[in-house]
């Protein structure tokens, strides 16, 4: 295959892992806590082949390497909800869940009570605290959660709070190696570890909305439709021309 081909079949091959991203990035446009993703690309110089005897020096090919995905940590537009259990956090802060595989982090602070009294996500995973599961009684009322995580209730007939447990909030020194694992979840690879956050506070009451800029990315979608058309135009193009290189030159002269 000429090397025109081949270098138009790479920029396709990454436009249509970026058309992916951007795809997931407007299905999320809604999604509480939800983080942008950008593709991020490189160049890979190849040398043709090599003979001893050319005239001149290889020259090298330019390829595209689809590289990885860059994730943008912005923090998105608090939404006011009313409901006491919804938590949006203010600063680079995760919330950290128990999940059957083991501690994950989230920005999503939709939270509910499941039947057994513990605080959950929408999904039904146990919010952590930092002593263990935060649970609540079924007399409790008025629940209050601090700037700094804890969560107190007036139990029963009571008129005096009672400290239920606190949010257990982390941050990474390198947040950018989080490996996303769906459902709003992030787990922490080998050599990242969580630390207790500092710079971080809960608001209750509220939400994190998707920090998603949604003509944004459906100008990128079109960009890309736009760029994956040229680039089949200009190899067919290509096609038709070495198609008709060898049809003259397999003509016989009479």
């Amino acid at each position: 295959m000429p090397h025109s081909q081949l270098v138009g079949l790479s920029r396709q091959i990454a436009l249509e892992r970026q058309l992916d991203v951007v795809a997931n990035n407007i299905a999320n446009l809604n999604t509480t806590g939800f983080k942008a993703e950008s593709s991020v690309f490189s160049e890979f110089l190849s040398p043709s082949a090599r003979d001893n005897t050319f005239a001149s020096a290889d020259a090298r090919v330019h390829f595209v390497f689809d590289r990885t995905a860059y994730r943008n940590l912005a923090q998105g537009q608090i939404q006011r909800t009313g409901n006491p259990l919804d938590v949006a956090i203010d600063g680079d802060g995760f919330l950290a869940v128990q999940t059957a595989g083991g501690e994950r982090y989230t920005r999503n602070g939709a939270l509910q009570i499941n039947s057994a009294g513990e605080l959950v996500t929408t999904d039904g995973i146990k919010v952590a605290g930092e002593n263990g599961p935060i649970v609540f009684q079924a007399t409790d009322r008025n629940v209050s959660i601090s700037a700094d995580g804890r969560i107190t209730v007036i139990e029963g007939l009571n008129t005096t709070e009672t400290l239920r447990g606190r949010l257990k909030l982390v941050s990474f020194a390198q947040p950018q190696r989080l490996q996303n694992e769906g459902s709003n979840l992030f787990s922490a690879p080998t050599g990242v570890a969580a630390q207790p956050t500092t710079t971080s506070r809960v608001i209750q009451g509220a939400i994190e909305g998707s920090n998603v800029n949604g003509v944004i990315e459906m100008t990128r979608m079109v960009e890309i439709n736009r760029t994956y058309s040229m680039i089949a135009a200009l190899m067919q193009t290509q096609d038709d021309q070495h198609k008709g290189a060898i049809d003259k030159l397999a003509e016989v002269p009479n």
